[in-house]
């Protein structure tokens, strides 16, 4: 007999907030980076990608995740827990796939942001050089950016909505600006529609092209994890992924659109190869805001990486916080803060994680954008991929073994075709995957290991026994005065 299903409750001692659809938009396209996509991972794959069709792989990958989000948000009615991925994959296919899936995430998530440190902390101390300050480590402006973000990240979620919301809108708005002036005034060879032709995906290298486009989207799928902290789940997930989708894919489409037309179509992927660094944020710049965009630019990107670090410290110190509830993870880490209601716990072991990572590079020595930033940005793009298709398995498997919802579109159709559309961009990835990374077969190997390890890390969890649920604090009492 199917499950019956309620609506979700708020639990005893679990997370508390009211955040709406546009705070979740902002804490998961705040993760994406989209600035920094653009600055960076575009003009890649502009020049080595499929140049000016670029464009397309935005749009191509966001009607893979779209088909994802289908499925993904229909689960969302069914489940409501911080641990997003942890609990899809648990309710459909068991402890152990769930737990898993739990290494997974935050083997995705713990590199990213790591990785994101690295670039930060790079585009921070040049920023303070330029402008006359000390020339110190990156590794110190990387741990003074732990502290700033591990304080926001202690406290109550709304605050950190407020910050990335602030500065999202900053982010996109300098992009939106740059593209306009580049429409408004021309580029010298018109305004390259063969940048949407279908005919023209094909072209150049479309495996690297798709491979980039999926790593720009990392973060889009963490919707779910605010579910216990959202006004009102059953909606405002659903609703907060599509839109998370499809404002990353149309802002993507729009800006490489932009690029590709300011240094024309036929120049595109030579200029992009020359200033792979310095494309977006100085040359495309330079040229259509002038020093406005010298200056804006760099410290709008610093901004788009801090508001990054801050999405990504909140989604891991959740996943502490739902596997201690679960007992895969100590019990300490499923306490929530008396007056912010807040992971605390969690977010405390994400920092001291953070520092532990920055330390490990910074001894050896590692460049922090070369090896720190490429290196962890590629391992968090196949454990991503990885995550999606085992949450998509798990969305067929509890709707085919249930009656809560008869919507085969929905829950059959559309989790198909966005399992094969992942299937496909995987595949993509390994096949170029020491691209990525830009290191040896070698490196390749490690990391699709501890790929391997974390899945296999996370579901050996599931022979220890499962610790009994706690029973729900009772309701404070009042007496009448």
């Amino acid at each position: 007999m199917a499950e019956a299903v309620v609506a979700p409750e708020r639990r005893a001692g679990g997370l508390h907030g009211s955040i709406g659809v546009p705070g979740i938009v902002f804490l998961v396209v705040a993760s994406a980076a989209p600035l920094t996509a653009v600055g960076g991972a575009l003009p890649v794959m502009l020049a080595i990608g499929n140049g000016p069709a670029t464009p397309l792989a935005y749009l191509a990958v966001a009607a893979v995740l779209l088909l994802f989000s289908v499925g993904y948000a229909a689960m969302s009615r069914h489940v409501t827990d911080t641990g997003a991925f942890f609990a899809y994959v648990t309710k459909g296919l068991g402890r152990a796939p769930g737990l898993g899936a739990a290494g997974l995430a935050l083997l995705t998530y713990t590199a990213i942001q790591a990785g994101i440190y690295g670039l930060a902390a790079t585009t921070l101390q040049s920023l303070v050089v330029q402008y006359g300050g000390p020339d110190l480590p990156w590794w110190l402006w990387a741990l003074a950016l732990v502290a700033v973000v591990g304080v926001l990240g202690y406290r109550n979620i709304d605050l950190g909505a407020k910050v990335l919301g602030v500065l999202l809108v900053l982010e996109i708005g300098i992009v939106a600006l740059l593209s306009i002036a580049v429409f408004v005034q021309g580029g010298p060879e018109g305004y390259s529609p063969q940048s949407f032709d279908p005919s023209r995906f094909t072209s150049g290298s479309p495996g690297i092209a798709l491979m980039f486009a999926i790593a720009s989207f990392i973060g889009f799928e963490a919707t779910a994890i605010y579910g216990e902290e959202a006004r009102d789940p059953r909606r405002t997930i659903p609703i907060a992924t599509y839109v998370a989708v499809v404002l990353i894919g149309v802002f993507y489409a729009f800006a490489s659109w932009a690029v590709v037309v300011a240094v024309g179509p036929s120049q595109v992927e030579t200029v992009a190869g020359e200033h792979t660094a310095d494309l977006v944020v100085g040359v495309v710049s330079g040229q259509y805001l002038g020093s406005f965009g010298d200056h804006v630019l760099p410290v709008l990107l610093f901004t788009s990486l801090f508001a990054a670090l801050l999405a990504f410290h909140n989604a891991i110190a959740r996943y502490c916080f739902a596997l201690g509830r679960a007992g895969a993870l100590p019990q300490l880490l499923s306490r929530t803060h008396d007056r912010h209601r807040s992971p605390h716990a969690g977010s405390v072991t994400q920092t001291v994680s953070a520092v532990a990572v920055l330390a490990l590079f910074a001894l050896a020595g590692a460049d922090p954008v070369a090896q720190l930033f490429t290196w962890m940005s590629g391992l968090a793009t196949v454990s991503v991929l990885a995550l999606m298709l085992l949450a998509c398995l798990a969305v067929l498997v509890f709707f085919a073994r249930s009656a809560v919802d008869r919507r085969k579109w929905n829950t059959r159709v559309a989790p198909a075709l966005g399992g094969v559309g992942l299937l496909v961009v995987l595949v993509s990835v390994l096949a170029n995957f020491t691209t990525l990374i830009g290191g040896s077969t070698g490196l390749a190997a490690v990391l699709l290991g501890l790929v391997v390890a974390a899945f296999a890390a996370g579901a050996a969890g599931a022979l220890r026994p499962a610790r009994p649920k706690e029973a729900p604090e009772p309701a404070p009492t009042t007496t009448a005065p």
